[in-house]
């Protein structure tokens, strides 16, 4: 069994900068790829970033050049760096965890989500 949790999600202006922080326990060694989700108030959740175990990433058009996910193989780690924040970044976000290898794969870990609230 694997756990995923989440931290560090909040309310900001427009413009400004959250980290949010995800950490996996139980049977983590069986994670490979992490990456984050959203899901906005009726939308559909959506892959923002996503990293390998070897470090390759992708983003969302939306949000390159303005979030960076990495990650901590030793910590069990994953983050999201997100700066110049938008009103249209205002979601749940979710961490999540696949036992596949490489960048398009099936997440079967998910974490509860933390509120990301972007103000204008």
């Amino acid at each position: 069994q694997v756990q995923l949790v989440e931290s560090g999600g909040g309310l900001v202006q427009a413009g400004g900068s959250l980290r949010l922080s995800c950490t996996a326990s139980g049977s983590s060694s069986s994670i490979n790829t992490m990456a984050w989700f959203r899901q906005a108030p009726g939308k559909q959740r959506e892959l923002v970033a996503a990293i390998t175990s070897d470090g390759s990433t992708n983003y969302r058009d939306s949000v390159k050049g303005r979030f960076t996910i990495s990650r901590d193989n030793a910590k069990n780690t994953v983050n999201l760096q997100m700066n110049s924040l938008k009103p249209e970044d205002t979601a749940v976000y979710y961490c999540v965890g696949s036992e596949g290898i490489g960048l398009v794969v099936l997440y079967q870990y998910w974490g509860q989500g933390t509120q990301v609230t972007v103000s204008t």
